[in-house]
Parts: C-alpha cells; structure tokens; sequence
C-alpha cells in the first residue's frame, strides 16, 4: 500500500526476455499497523512474454487469514482492563464477624489465599506504583500471577489497572525460592510488559515477602461480596469488597446495609500491598 501524499516518483525495471522472474521487496511497517513499499516499483516488459509466468489470482480467504493473524498479534498489545472495586474497612474482628453471621445465608465459598510480591532489583516497580503478585490459593490448588498498576483511591473507591494469568503452583513456588527463574519465563505477557515498561534487566528480580489473606464470597442482591481478614505480622486488618462497573450505585446499597445494621466502617484509604509496605495497620 503506497500513501496518496507520497512525493517519490516511480522506478522503472525493464528487463529482457527471462524464462523466470524472482523479485524481493522489503516491506516497512508504520505506526498504523499496515505495511508500505519503501518506494513505488514498476515492472515494464519489451514486449516479451515470459514463459511459465501467469499473475496469480486474488484469494480473499489469505487476505483474511493475513488480517486476522496480524489482529492476533496487536491484541497484545492492548492496555490491560481496569479492575473498579468498593472497598470498606471494617474496625476490629467483632464488626467482621456481625458481618459475616449476617452475610452467611448467601455464603458461596471461602478461600485461603497467601500473597507473595516481587519488585526489580532496584525497586523498579514498586517505584512506579506497580505491584507484581503470585497468589497461592487453597494449599496451593490453583495459583496466579497478576501485575497491578496505576492504582488511585479515593472515598472508598478502587481503580487499578489489572493483568492476569495462571500460573502452575510448583512454578510459582519455584519463583518465590529463586525470583530470577521469573527471567526465563518468556511465554508470560505479563513478565515481558514488565521487562520492556519497567526496565527490568539482568539483575533481575527479588521478592519481597507477603501475607495471608482468608476471603469470604457471598452473592447478594446480585453483588459478589468478598469479605476479608488479612494476616498481617503486625496485625490483622478486616475489609469488604466488591467489583463493580457501577461502583457508586454499590456503595449507597452497602452503606445502607451497614448502617441498617449497625456495623462501623471507614472508607479504605490504603491497599493491602500499601499496608504491608508501610509495616503498620491504618488507624480507623
């Protein structure tokens, strides 16, 4: 495809008489995905006809297939989805526990959950706000790694940028015992964002520790709940979630909830990755 604004003139080959023809054009991609002759080419023949040559035919099914596998590989290209979530801390274990006695007609499933975090070896991360995670969950049934990025709170209302991918548990215990084994996982998107956006090179990566977390799920008027207790070595902190693309609209309905029934919160001000950072729990 040759741009309408081009000012190159075109280049003329004339060839003699040939029984064959192999030509190469080198193609130049630019920004809008597409590919470009680097200069214009025409082909004049002296009135000769080459032998064993036919102009091949138009085929859409491989212009489809071409499109579709270059869709395929800008997908990966897109930013990762936002994760939007209420957050409401809740004061000490007694408040937790009204709560979850209150919740527990709709009680699904209740999870163990043990978070372990990694940064580059000179806080690459951690110094642009990004948080890289291996969740462990139920003795380590299913495991997943996830980056989180560009976080922003404000009145109890979370906006993170989220990835994720599974990830099978024996590696991801091997990651925690050797972090650099992270370098030689090339088939993970979200280690070769982290590369490439972060700039984590050949020193590699180090884990910073973690904590665990036990997450009760309720449905509730069509809500996912999740109600937390997370172990901290310097405490335990006590927080309901939901995800919501309408998070206004949940947080009115768990407010009123709360108040209804007399259960103290405070809107989170702080991610649990925030808290573990700083040593300390919030005051209330």
């Amino acid at each position: 495809m040759i741009g309408s604004g081009s000012n190159l003139k075109p280049n003329p080959i004339i060839f003699s008489a040939q029984n064959h023809l192999t030509m190469s054009l080198r193609l130049i991609p630019n920004s809008g995905h597409s590919f470009h002759l680097r200069r214009p080419t025409f082909l004049r023949f002296n009135n000769h006809r080459l032998r064993g040559f036919s102009p091949p035919k138009h085929n859409p099914s491989l212009s489809l297939r071409a499109e579709s596998s270059a869709r395929e590989r800008f997908s990966n290209l897109k930013e990762p989805p936002m994760e939007v979530e209420v957050k409401l801390r809740l004061p000490d274990s007694s408040s937790h526990q009204k709560l979850s006695d209150l919740l527990s007609p709709h009680h699904i499933k209740t999870h163990n959950q043990q978070n372990i975090f990694f940064d580059g070896a000179n806080a690459e991360l951690s110094s642009n706000l990004a948080v890289l995670r291996i969740r462990f969950y139920d003795d380590d049934s299913h495991c997943v790694l996830s980056l989180k990025a560009k976080p922003v709170i404000s009145g109890g209302i979370s906006r993170i940028e989220e990835h994720e991918e599974p990830l099978e548990p024996s590696i991801g215990r091997a990651c925690v015992a050797e972090p650099n084994r992270m370098q030689l996982m090339e088939w993970s998107k979200i280690l070769e964002r982290v590369k490439k956006e972060y700039g984590i090179g050949r020193e590699g990566f180090v884990c910073l520790g973690g904590f665990r977390n036990v997450r009760r799920v309720y449905e509730w008027k069509g809500l996912k709940l999740e109600l937390d207790e997370t172990i901290f070595d310097f405490g335990r902190n006590y927080e309901m979630e939901c995800e919501s693309e309408e998070p206004e609209r949940v947080m009115d309905l768990l407010e009123g909830f709360l108040k209804e029934n007399g259960i103290d919160y405070s809107y989170s001000e702080a991610s649990k990755f925030a808290i573990f950072q700083s040593g300390k729990l919030p005051t209330f």
